[in-house]
This record gives structure tokens, sequence and C-alpha cells, in this order.
């Protein structure tokens, strides 16, 4: 399968400023590519990850990447449909960049001859002035081709600011600039950055004479099969940084994804390839209890984004959870794998039966009772009839934590405080 063809077999195009063009560039020339990046957060979520996919296919083709980080436009906002963003400072900005760059140094090949270049796109749009701006660049866009972007249109009713009016513009002028510098001839991006991306090749037309050798595709953002948007946990979006969101959590989401979802996922979030993703098409179908294509999906995208250690101990975690085995987990681990259950803080010892219901985990002392001698109650992994079981530091994880399951599903947290 040519490139061309595969990118269509992922899913991963949506729109083709020229396809016979994109056939003939990506299907039998090398040349250089560039997708980019915003710092409006510190970090990529698992939404931009199909990005890096994308330039790591094209990459593994002979492709040569252009990984932009956008420090300027990202003090300048790329209009959404709900509304204004927040304006960064300059110094969050460029803070929010460098910790991008350093996420996309570690999925992007940067050694050899199509080796990956990153650039920022403040080191040349800080040097424009607004003569400059306006003369140079705003002179070749009319503002009725501007208005009939997507995004400005939904836009005008609500109203938008002048600052990000002008983002398209900004953006055009980081095409140009690595057209003349790089020979860049394709950008690519989301489809809500479809807008931004042909008013590169129009810039580049208006200024360099003519477009035909440079080209913009977009992708699909990545959604659910039934149309919910993609990536968002109960607390918010699935970020690359773990900090932000554990290991685990990643994997919790991508393991419990739903049959009509996960090669969707499969071929947007990994590279392996037709042949592979099929035959997990095929166990769905005749082996569904299996869940292999889910497994395999989140070791996938767990070991590329966090390393094979990271998507061990997030198994780990899971099993221990599922087998009862609370005992074997850090009080960092609970915190990481229970960080969305109620918690109860207190400083000393309780007696079962007063904590469960002080803590709302049951509405009376009779309930808790019941399900005390029922056996409905386990204490960090380990069931208990007794109603006199008393809770205290000793029986915390580190000092810290005892985990308190009711039923087979229903965790709840109780911390110490220090």
């Amino acid at each position: 399968m040519k490139l061309y063809d595969e990118l269509k077999w992922r899913g991963m195009i949506k729109d083709v400023s020229n396809e016979e063009l994109a056939e003939n560039l990506l299907n039998n020339k090398q040349i250089s590519f560039y997708c980019g990046f915003d710092p409006t957060t510190a970090s990529l979520t698992i939404g931009n990850f199909v990005q890096v996919i994308r330039i790591c296919l094209l990459q593994k083709y002979g492709h040569k990447p252009i990984v932009l980080v956008g420090g300027a436009t990202g003090l300048i906002g790329d209009p959404k449909q709900t509304g204004e963003r927040k304006l960064l400072t300059l110094d969050e900005s460029l803070k929010n960049a460098e910790k991008i760059k350093e996420q996309l140094s570690k999925f992007v090949d940067f050694e050899g001859d199509n080796g990956a270049i990153m650039v920022n796109n403040y080191d040349w749009i800080s040097n424009i002035s607004i003569i400059e701006f306006l003369r140079d660049y705003g002179k070749n866009f009319n503002i009725n081709y501007m208005l009939a972007k997507d995004t400005i249109a939904s836009r005008l009713e609500t109203g938008i600011s002048y600052t990000e009016f002008s983002y398209m513009l900004i953006q055009s002028i980081d095409f140009l600039t690595l057209y003349k510098k790089y020979n860049c001839q394709l950008q690519f991006g989301g489809s809500d950055q479809w807008g931004n991306i042909t008013a590169g090749l129009e810039l580049i037309r208006k200024t360099e004479g003519n477009n035909k050798d440079v080209l913009g595709i977009s992708s699909p953002l990545l959604t659910k099969s039934d149309g919910g948007k993609f990536g968002k946990s109960e607390t918010g979006a699935l970020w690359l940084d773990k900090e932000k969101t554990s290991p685990y959590e990643l994997y919790q989401f991508l393991i419990n994804s739903s049959d009509d979802d996960v090669i969707n996922y499969l071929k947007s979030l990994t590279l392996l390839g037709k042949k592979e993703i099929d035959i997990l098409a095929e166990s769905i179908k005749n082996e569904p209890e299996k869940r292999l294509a889910a497994k395999t999906l989140s070791k996938e995208v767990v070991s590329f984004i966090h390393g094979e250690v990271e998507y061990n101990n997030a198994l780990r975690i899971t099993e221990c959870l599922f087998n009862g085995n609370i005992k074997e987990l850090s009080s960092k681990e609970i915190e990481n794998a229970l960080k969305d259950v109620s918690t109860t803080v207190i400083k000393e010892a309780k007696v079962m039966v007063d904590l469960l219901v002080d803590s709302n985990i049951v509405l009376s002392k009779r309930e808790a009772r019941q399900l005390i001698m029922g056996g409905a109650i386990m204490i960090n992994g380990e069931k208990t009839t007794d109603l006199d079981t008393i809770i205290n530091r000793e029986n915390a994880i580190d000092n810290k934590y005892v985990v308190i399951r009711k039923g087979k599903k229903h965790y709840f947290l109780i911390k110490f405080e220090i």
C-alpha cells in the first residue's frame, strides 16, 4: 500500500487542496512537510497524538518533518467556535512551547537524512513590525475571503476580536516562511485548521507567483462512534504529560474503548499495519470476550507515549485492583488509580461502622452492619465481617490511605491527615 492510500485507509484525510498533487508528492517524492502545535497549554492531548502519528508515518516513508511549535501563534489564539480564548503572557507561551518541544522530541526522529527539524514561529513572527504585517501580508487577503472561513463565519453572530480574526494571516506566514527556507511543500493539521492551511496556500500563491507545488491536507477530528469528542475523561482532557494524566488513567480510557471505536483508534493512534489491524478487527467479530483489540490499543499507545515500564505499571495496578491485591500498591499508585473516587480525610482511628456512615459510604449504621456481616465491605482488598474493626494508621498503606470497596465496583478512599 502506498502512503497516500494508507493515509486514506487510516481515515487521516478529510480535505486535500489537490489530490493529484498529493498522490504524486506523497507516493513518488521525498518532500519536507510541517505540522504545527500551539502551546496554549503546557502539554499536548491525546487528540493531538493523531498528528504525531501522521508525522511518524510520513517520516517512515522518507519525508522530512518540520515540527513547528507556535510560540507566536499561541499568544494570539486560534479562533474557537465557542468564544474568545484567554490570552497567554509572552512568558507563559514560551514556557509552554519549551515543554511541548520536549514532549514532541520523544516521538519524532531527529536523526538521519530525513530527521525532523524543530522550529518556533516566535523566531520570525516577533521580528515583523505592524507596518510590514499590514503591507506585506495583510494586503494579500480579501476580507470576504477571510469571512468565508468556517470558524470565522461561526463566530460572526457572537463576535470575534481582531486579534483572533488575524490568526489565519499569522499562520499563513509560517507556511510561506517554511516554504522559502526549507522548500516545505505540505502543511497538515486537524479539520479545524483547514481555513488556516488554505490561507497559507493563498499567501504563497500571491507572493511567490504560484502554489502548484504546495499542498494542504486536513484530517477529521477524532471522535467516538456516538459523535462524542474523543480524549475526554470524567475530569477533562487526556494529556500526554503523565503528571496531568497518569499512564494508568490513559490505559483505563483506552482499554475500555467500545468495539465500535477501537479499530478507528488503532488506525489513528498507532503505527500498526493494515494486516495486524485487520486481524484485530476479526477478533472483535469472532472472539469479542478476549478484548484483543482494546488490549493491543492500550499497550501500543501507552508504551509509545510513556514507555513500556509505565505500561507494565498501569497493567499491574489494574490487576491489583481487580484481584483485590491493594496492599501491593504504593500510596502514589493509589492516588493515580483512585483520584476520582470519593475521598474522606480523617485525623484519628475510627470504628469501621462509624467510618462508613461518616464518609457517606452508607446511609445508616444499620446498613453498615448488614454490609459488613454480609461480606460486602473490603478493606485494602481484604474482606472483614467483624463489626468492631478499627480503621487506624496501621491499616493504612504508607500510613496514608485506606481503600474501601463496597460491593464489586464501588471504591472509596480514606486519607489520614499528615
